[in-house]
């Protein structure tokens, strides 16, 4: 087990009222860490505020309670309010910083004591009390951590929500940040009423017709560099207008070009809105690709990190990230 920050726990234990908050475009950790914990948390008798920036999208509509996450700041205002400050925590999930709590951020950090959870090796502290670890697989993984920590009961609810989280963050167990402590967490959560299949089924065989669409369009865009070790793909806001698909329906695009045998190193551009680039990268070689976000201010893992340009081109951040990548090789 983890070395958990004992001021997590207590101050959890404090509260009468939890505010769940997790990153914008949130991927399959951000939503079952949220959902998993705020599960684990009505179970202990809080009353819990789960924020999200937008709806859940198709990709993760099947998480068994993704409908207490709430999108409305004057209703989370308001159950502050009603509970009193000095009753309230709020909780960051799998956040590297406070910009990608998006805008709620100044509303969700005004909270004290604000608590930060996160596993990205990147990460840059903001809020009170931080936990931070580095070799975790996922915020899942600490979440379930946190549940034996606090001698909680995990529901088959919760315990669904986590697995998604750990199964999407380790590529189905395939990543380096796969530990024996991760697959021994996965074995108690399907002990608890998991059934693998079908969250592989949910995961990688739910997708709608937009997001195929999209996909061929992005394939369309492959380059390969560095005698092949180098592979490029990216994804423009007309793409994503045409195809009729939604941002969060890029997730996994990146491992596209990494499949290929001889890529070390991935790159995935994605224009969100004109002026505004995400850069997801991934390597499976000697690449730190973590060490090559920090050089534009991002972070994540050796084999897995991304960072963010605004007011460049979609071509611009391309050529950019092109040298990068190339400098690294």
């Amino acid at each position: 087990m983890k070395t958990i920050p004992k001021v997590i726990p207590d101050s959890i234990a404090a509260a009468s009222h939890i505010v769940l908050a997790t990153h914008v475009n949130p991927d399959g950790d951000a939503l079952g860490s949220l959902l998993g914990l705020a599960d684990i948390l009505h179970g202990l008798g809080k009353k819990v505020f789960a924020y999200l920036e937008e709806p859940v999208s198709s990709m993760y509509d099947f998480l068994p309670n993704c409908t207490i996450a709430e999108h409305d700041l004057d209703a989370l205002q308001e159950f502050v309010r009603l509970a009193g400050a000095e009753n309230v925590v709020s909780i960051a999930l799998d956040s590297g910083d406070a910009e990608r709590l998006g805008v709620a951020k100044d509303i969700l950090l005004s909270n004290s004591p604000f608590l930060v959870i996160d596993h990205h090796r990147g990460h840059r502290p903001f809020g009170d009390e931080l936990w931070l670890e580095n070799e975790c697989s996922s915020t899942g993984e600490m979440i379930y951590e946190l549940a034996l920590y606090m001698r909680a009961d995990v529901s088959v609810t919760a315990a669904f929500c986590l697995y998604v989280a750990i199964v999407t963050d380790t590529g189905s167990f395939r990543y380096d940040c796969t530990s024996p402590r991760t697959l021994r967490i996965a074995a108690d959560l399907l002990e608890k009423g998991v059934h693998p299949a079908e969250v592989a089924g949910q995961v990688y065989d739910n997708y709608t017709l937009a997001r195929l669409r999209l996909m061929e369009l992005v394939l369309s865009t492959l380059t390969v560099h560095a005698s092949g070790r180098i592979g490029i793909i990216s994804v423009s806001a007309a793409m994503l207008e045409d195809s009729g698909a939604e941002p969060q329906d890029v997730e996994g695009f990146v491992n596209f070009p990494r499949s290929l045998r001889s890529v070390e190193v991935a790159a995935f551009i994605k224009e969100t809105k004109v002026g505004s680039v995400s850069v997801s990268l991934r390597a499976k070689g000697k690449v730190d690709v973590a060490a090559i976000a920090a050089e534009f201010n991002g972070g994540g893992h050796r084999n897995a990190a991304g960072f963010r340009f605004t007011g460049k081109s979609l071509a611009e951040v391309q050529a950019s990230v092109l040298f990068a990548l190339q400098k690294a090789l």
